[in-house]
């Protein structure tokens, strides 16, 4: 993968950038001046990022995922994955056919469903799941792979499925690794 330098990261205006970032250059980046992204976070190849973002530390965004923040936003906290795929959203239209749909009607026309999103910390999104508007995975939160999120999870419980339900609890011995990566690291 190619990467930009940090020259070329901050001649694109993100909102904030922080420090050993690793942004691929075949990323399609929309909306810099909204996106805050802290450091050793890696967003890689062929991903669609847009709308305002807050991405913590130790971020992984994998390949050909879309991130769509709009308006209301989407918080990554620290040391959350989204794997292949994935996709999450902040905004959907009403789909009851009471009003239209799509980007080229004009609001009057429209009922969108708008809300942030927030992936709290050690939360990883399995590959091709897709997470909705106003959706809060609780930390140490894992999606299995294809699954869609329409409700607000559990702290340290493990999801699955269409829609995604609670199949079990989730280790914690993470938490021991992050203490110790991060003592290593400010050790440095």
């Amino acid at each position: 993968m190619a990467y930009y330098t940090n020259n070329e990261l901050k001649k694109l205006n993100f909102k904030s950038l922080g420090n050993n970032l690793k942004i691929s250059t075949k990323a399609s980046i929309y909306d810099y001046d909204k996106i805050e992204i802290g450091d050793n976070s890696r967003i890689d190849d062929f991903c669609v990022i847009s709308g305002k973002l807050t991405i913590g530390r130790n971020v992984h965004i994998t390949p050909q995922c879309l991130i769509a923040g709009g308006d209301k936003g989407i918080v990554f906290e620290d040391f959350t994955t989204i794997a292949y795929h994935s996709q999450i959203f902040t905004q959907s239209d009403d789909y009851s056919g009471i009003t239209m749909t799509n980007s080229t009607i004009p609001k009057e026309f429209k009922n969108e469903f708008k809300k942030e999103v927030i992936i709290k910390k050690n939360s990883i999104i399995g590959a091709g799941s897709i997470i909705m508007p106003g959706v809060i995975l609780a930390e140490g939160t894992s999606i299995g792979a294809m699954s869609l999120v329409l409700f607000n999870t559990l702290p340290w419980s493990i999801y699955v499925g269409i829609p995604a339900k609670k199949i079990k609890t989730r280790s914690k011995n993470l938490l021991e690794l992050e203490h110790q990566y991060l003592n290593k690291t400010i050790s440095k």
